[in-house]
């Protein structure tokens, strides 16, 4: 079973107690720890040693940097102690960093911020080389990844790696769960997808000769929700023909609108209830006036539209109502399927 393979970087002769007592946490948890002293990193003779230690970090999910008073071997890339530089290796990888910084070093550096023009002038008591302050400033300047806490002991450190790693676990045990639903969700996205297509093959196929699926298309069809919802009713519509669309209007309060100028549409029939002007395409609607199929991809915005106008306006809308009873409707209206 693989296991969190977890990077130990610091100076070894001052920090050596720590890096044991890191050592048998790791161990304990169960995870594999990787130091460089113990043979944990496999050597060649084609590189320097050093090369190897930054290779590894690529093997590695955590690396812990631990800042103590020396600033250690330089390493051959210029400018660099080998701990700094694989803490470098880590951030250009990515990996995930954690930064211990002794709080005795840590409190001569806000000594050396203020004092650096008397650098050479300061002998520091925790530090070795004032380079570990440049090391610290160039963590500090780090956009990402320069989260740090401060220790005394051993423990300090296994402390708070104890709470971040619980953390950790947490976060991955609700990504896991979100992944779940995400993947539930397209999966029915891509079900939906397919449906839809389904009917508009079905559609295309079997429309003009096969009476099931035309109802189904109609029970289904668009136009019912957008009436619905741009008419601002409470409740399902349906209609066959645009004769028992005009009925249904005129139940709610609506009334024909012969001319609106502000918003007018030769293909398109207007009603008004209140300050609200409801306007749908006569295109949907065969010569006969009998309501034509539509699927969900056939269907286009603006079929039905809405839009509210100030009382003002009405001066200029000449209203006719549709209808003088509703018997007279009701004796005109055609029972047959709109197909």
């Amino acid at each position: 079973m693989a296991k969190p393979r977890i990077f130990i970087s610091s100076t070894y002769y001052d920090l050596r107690n720590i890096r044991s007592d890191l050592e048998k946490y790791i161990i304990d948890r169960n995870y594999e720890p990787v130091l460089n002293e113990r043979g944990h990193i496999p050597y060649q003779t084609v590189e320097k040693l050093e090369e190897y230690c930054y290779r590894e970090i690529a093997n590695c999910n955590i690396l812990i940097s631990i800042i103590g008073g020396r600033y250690g071997t330089l390493s051959q890339h210029e400018g660099n102690s080998i701990t700094q530089k694989e803490f470098k290796t880590a951030i250009d990888q990515g990996k995930q960093i954690y930064i211990f910084v002794e709080k005795s070093v840590l409190n001569e550096y806000r000594t050396y911020e203020k004092n650096k023009h008397l650098i050479d002038q300061i002998n520091f008591s925790s530090v070795e080389d004032p380079k570990v302050f440049k090391f610290l400033e160039e963590i500090f300047s780090l956009p990402l990844n320069n989260q740090y806490t401060t220790f005394e002991s051993s423990q300090d450190i296994i402390n708070y790696l104890q709470e971040q790693w619980a953390s950790l676990f947490h976060s991955l045990l609700q990504d896991s769960s979100k992944q779940k639903e995400l993947n539930m969700f397209q999966d029915l996205k891509a079900t939906a997808k397919t449906l839809n297509q389904l009917v508009t093959f079905l559609t295309e196929e079997k429309k003009n000769d096969n009476q099931n699926i035309k109802q189904i298309l109609f029970v289904n069809h668009p136009v019912f929700n957008e009436v619905k919802n741009h008419a601002d009713l409470g409740f399902r519509v349906f209609f066959y023909n645009i004769k028992e669309l005009e009925q249904l209007l005129y139940s709610q309060g609506f009334i024909n609108v012969e001319n609106f100028e502000e918003w007018d549409e030769s293909n398109m029939r207007e009603w008004r209830k209140d300050d609200l002007l409801l306007k749908i395409a006569l295109d949907i609607f065969d010569e006969n006036g009998k309501l034509k199929l539509f699927t969900p991809e056939e269907w286009t915005e603006g079929l039905v539209n809405s839009r509210t106008i100030s009382h003002l306006a009405y001066g200029n809308i000449f209203v006719q109502p549709r209808f003088n009873n509703q018997s007279a409707v009701m004796a005109d209206l055609d029972d047959d399927l709109p197909f």
